[in-house]
């Protein structure tokens, strides 16, 4: 199986511990895990995860494992769901400030080259404008 790499960017006008930890928190509008069906989390090194997400009148299940945690800059975790075919893929997510915004890159390595792995480009790009209007919503300091 053919094997490629996603990689998303955007701009968010919030100070990089803000977009961290709306990112971070299953609570916070915007983060991944928010308004999932089912989510377990421990987000410490070794920590694992699920999450259930209804799409298209089905629940797609998301598993992983924690490899980096350092706040604010950077999430690392692997990636296994029915999209990539149960392969073992890895999600970088990184936080770069500059000035009073944040650029925040997330790259999908390891996804399937094929229809249904490339989605996960249109899945993340959604998650990140979720997540810009989640920064802007937050409570959060």
């Amino acid at each position: 199986m053919k094997l490629t790499d996603i990689t998303v960017t955007r701009t968010i006008p919030a100070p990089a511990e803000k977009v961290f930890d709306v990112w971070i928190d299953p609570k916070s509008p915007g983060g991944p895990w928010f308004g999932a069906e089912r989510v377990i989390l421990n987000p410490v090194v070794d920590g694992l995860f699920y999450h259930a997400v209804k799409h298209e009148g089905r629940t797609w299940s998301h598993y992983g494992r924690f490899l980096k945690i350092e706040r604010p800059h950077r999430i690392e975790h692997t990636w296994v769901s029915e999209a990539t075919k149960g392969v073992e893929s890895v999600v970088l997510f990184t936080l770069e400030p500059k000035g009073d915004q944040t650029e925040v890159t997330l790259r999908h390595s390891g996804v399937p080259d094929d229809e249904l792995g490339l989605q996960h480009k249109e899945g993340w790009t959604w998650i990140l404008s979720a997540l810009a209007e989640g920064v802007a919503s937050s409570k959060v300091a």
